[in-house]
């Protein structure tokens, strides 16, 4: 959580005062947010969940994904990535990732196989996917591209932002994420038939309260977001431009102060565009990756738990769902799918995680601790290579 104040306390009291907390017709701090943040991102729709989890769920339903298809996610993500395809019915195949620290095209183009139908790539830590060479390999297969963008909001990617250049985007607004009410999401899409379904599996009475009739909703048990939420959206959003701004220049001016050190800085696919949360580096080694996170003052990224496969524990044991008859591993549909998860299977994305560290950038850092924090890189730099 980088900035909350006042703001959102008297928008969050205003609403509550105000009696009028159901986001349908009563309300408005939702819609509002919806069409802010969808203009924000160049899209069409946006609809605001309880999470980015259940954004990404939304999105895969929007785009027809369920049983018997694969959905490649990459080996570094959060397991909600892949816990989403379960979610829907679909089986997740985990894929490297190269030295950006975010999904490798080439990897991607040779992991598509004949039940291979979706791929969501993976905006890590304010690091933006080589979208271009993904989208190229998407075409080639006929892939649906869900851009998983919860750890980039306000990210961009070559001049637009991240969920706009794929079918549908997912965004998470949690407590770690660059705007915030503590817990929620939304995804986004141009497309009115995603939206729509999308839509239904967010809430499946939407379409009683807004009056529409030409679209029969199936079952879901719903992930709205609240008034409360949008209320506090609403004031992020307003945040949020000044936050990336500040946050690219410190990333670029940290890279440019160190970049005599011998540091090898981590692949940017689009340094001018994207959130600038973090500066990384891949070190030449696993022990000399730990040593300099400490000196620095960073993270080494193969020890953040559950943002690497190797930590997936219900996809190793195959518990796919509660119960054994709704389990996608278990699904007739499924059969064909491929399924074998083991910790070794993407070796490569293991080397590259052992070897780069990240350090966060924050948008209300002052000058001067920008400056000691430089000198801190280049000191660590000095003892290790």
């Amino acid at each position: 959580m980088y900035r909350v104040g006042q703001k959102e306390v008297d928008a969050i009291a205003k609403t509550l005062l105000s009696g009028e907390l159901f986001r349908y017709h009563i309300g408005g701090e939702c819609t509002r947010f919806e069409q802010r943040w969808a203009k924000h991102v160049g899209t069409k729709h946006c609809r605001m969940t309880s999470s980015g989890t259940t954004a990404i769920t939304a999105a895969l339903v929007g785009l027809g994904i369920g049983p018997g298809d694969e959905v490649v996610v990459p080996a570094c993500t959060y397991m909600a990535s892949a816990v989403s395809v379960l979610a829907v019915g679909a089986i997740p195949i985990v894929c490297d990732i190269d030295e950006s620290v975010t999904l490798d095209p080439k990897a991607l183009a040779a992991l598509v196989g004949p039940r291979t139908r979706a791929v969501i790539p993976v905006h890590m830590w304010g690091l933006v996917c080589d979208l271009d060479a993904i989208m190229k390999v998407a075409r080639k297969h006929k892939l649906l591209v869900v851009e998983d963008c919860c750890q980039a909001v306000g990210g961009g990617y070559k001049g637009k932002s991240v969920g706009s250049l794929g079918h549908a985007g997912a965004f998470s607004f949690n407590y770690y994420k660059n705007m915030t009410a503590g817990e929620g999401g939304a995804f986004v899409t141009d497309d009115d038939a995603v939206a729509q379904k999308g839509g239904c599996m967010i809430d499946c009475c939407s379409f009683y309260w807004d009056g529409r009739t030409e679209f029969v909703p199936f079952t879901s048990n719903g992930s709205r977001a609240s008034e409360l939420e949008g209320a506090m959206m609403n004031i992020q959003l307003d945040r949020l431009p000044g936050m990336i701004k500040a946050m690219r220049k410190q990333k670029q001016d940290i890279l440019a102060a160190t970049a005599d050190t011998g540091l090898k800085p981590i692949k940017a696919n689009s340094l001018e565009w994207e959130c600038g949360t973090h500066v990384g580096y891949i070190l030449p080694g696993a022990e000399q990756a730990e040593k300099f996170a400490g000196l620095a003052g960073g993270f080494v990224t193969a020890k953040t738990g559950r943002h690497v496969y190797t930590e997936w524990d219900p996809l190793f044991a195959h518990q796919g769902a509660h119960h054994p008859a709704l389990n996608p591993y278990n699904l007739r549909e499924n059969k064909q799918c491929r399924m074998k998860y083991t910790k070794d299977m993407c070796q490569a994305s293991l080397d590259i995680l052992n070897r780069a560290v990240l350090i966060g950038t924050h948008p209300d850092r002052k000058a001067a601790d920008t400056k000691a924090l430089i000198k801190r890189i280049r000191s660590a730099a000095a003892e290790v290579l």
